[in-house]
């Protein structure tokens, strides 16, 4: 069997509207909030499920986890929008138009906020008022969500790159090539001077903060990362899209054990270490639950579709949401729901299969070998491919190409919107909008 990728990963681009929930949830002053792909974000009392306020944006919310700086919950959307809601009221203070939908999840840093976009750019951002700072143009859509370490910005784009940039300027430090998509939906972690992240050449990779030369890499399955590892203690958890959930030694990139889920269902979020357990959710639709030591299952919980969130642990109870349209929340010692949260629509999302982009053969090679003896015979050996053993034919640089500025910093940007077609964006100055709300 030989899986080989076809084409570029388009997956998120296809999903339609629906009450799915996607997004990681944040909790702040015993209230969750929430992002769903009806459109809405949700504020709702943790001990009760009751709900505050919702905020209705101008479109989905898929992988963009919304994080809350100062009085503000910032929120990407497939509408092009970054969004600043008022997490006391639930009213608008600030959005920011990008050139493309926005599934990156927004990180901030003194005062500023920043997030990629499918136009390409990343955007550095003022938290108050959401007027641009910078933004630097990377080679393909961004769907990584960025993190902010001694003054640097790490994220990554689908051009292949991870990119280091001055947090302060924008101005490129490095760049380390991959020979795939970087789709880093979790954002970015980072253990002594190595930073972690994934790509689609079905590789995890250690990285030095400082220069961008490859420390390590370790190989995972066959159909792409799309996620970051946790960093606990030394030791990295991290679920593949096939399935496989992995402990890897930080320093080493040796494997410690691995798990396989259900089904090979697909494993895209950040896992959570509480506790000596490690809790991660699959598009098997279950929350599973593993012991951090020895990679054994101790419990999972089952929902009624796709979980593709991260767990948020609050006291004993952990917040996730799933595929079925609701946010659940679980108590981790009965292990029984406590309450969950119907989001506006009860009808899921479309989204393609899991592996569209992905073709897989069957090969089989028949060796006959005529022996010049007395009484021939005939030997026949057939050979297959494991699927463990695929590997994808790419370029890698480990040594970090130092710039000062974006190679790709012009006027417009051509990016593939399917197989068939171009759409060209034109992003001028005045493709920086930003609309502010000054009623309360």
């Amino acid at each position: 069997v030989e899986v080989k990728k076809v084409r570029k990963f388009e997956r998120m681009w296809k999903v339609g509207s629906g009450g799915s929930v996607c997004a990681r949830p944040v909790i702040h002053d015993n209230r969750v909030y929430f992002a769903a792909m009806d459109h809405y974000v949700y504020c709702a009392d943790c001990n009760t499920g009751k709900e505050f306020w919702r905020f209705k944006t101008g479109g989905i919310v898929l992988d963009s986890s919304p994080i809350i700086y100062g009085n503000n919950l910032y929120v990407g959307v497939f509408d092009g929008y970054l969004y600043a809601i008022d997490i006391n009221s639930g009213k608008l203070s600030w959005k920011f138009k990008t050139g493309g939908e926005i599934e990156s999840s927004p990180c901030t840093w003194e005062g500023m906020v920043f997030f990629g976009s499918s136009d390409g750019y990343v955007y550095a951002l003022s938290s108050d008022s959401g007027s641009p700072i910078w933004r630097f143009k990377t080679g393909g859509e961004i769907v990584s969500s960025p993190s902010v370490k001694d003054s640097r910005v790490f994220i990554g784009s689908f051009d292949g790159n991870l990119y280091c940039l001055d947090a302060k300027t924008g101005e490129e430090v490095w760049r380390f090539r991959t020979g795939g998509e970087v789709a880093n939906s979790a954002p970015i972690p980072f253990y002594k001077n190595m930073v972690f992240f994934t790509s689609f050449d079905n590789n995890l990779y250690a990285a030095d903060m400082e220069t961008g030369k490859e420390i390590w890499r370790f190989r995972t399955g066959k159909y792409g990362n799309g996620t970051c590892p946790a960093v606990h203690e030394g030791v990295l958890y991290y679920g593949a899209r096939d399935g496989i959930f992995y402990a890897i030694e930080a320093e080493t990139g040796k494997e410690i054990w691995r798990f396989r889920t259900q089904g090979e269902g697909v494993i895209d979020e950040l896992p959570l270490v509480h506790d000596s357990k490690v809790y991660f959710g699959s598009e098997d639709g279950n929350l599973y639950v593993l012991d951090t030591k020895t990679g054994k299952e101790a419990w999972r919980f089952k929902t009624g579709g796709m979980v593709a969130t991260c767990a948020v642990q609050w006291g004993h109870f952990v917040f996730l949401g799933s595929w079925d349209c609701h946010l659940y929340k679980v108590d981790i010692n009965t292990r029984e729901e406590a309450w969950r949260f119907a989001t506006s629509s009860g009808e899921p999302a479309y989204i393609p299969h899991a592996y569209e982009d992905f073709k897989v053969e069957i090969k089989k090679e028949t060796i006959i070998e005529e022996a010049a003896k007395e009484g021939k015979y005939k030997k026949e050996k057939v050979e297959s491919v494991s699927l463990s053993d695929y590997h994808v034919e790419s370029e890698y640089s480990s040594e970090g190409e130092y710039k000062k500025k974006s190679d790709y910093d012009v006027g417009f940007v051509m990016f593939e919107t399917n197989l068939s077609s171009f759409e060209q964006l034109t992003f001028m100055n005045s493709g920086f909008t930003t609309t502010t709300t000054t009623s309360r």
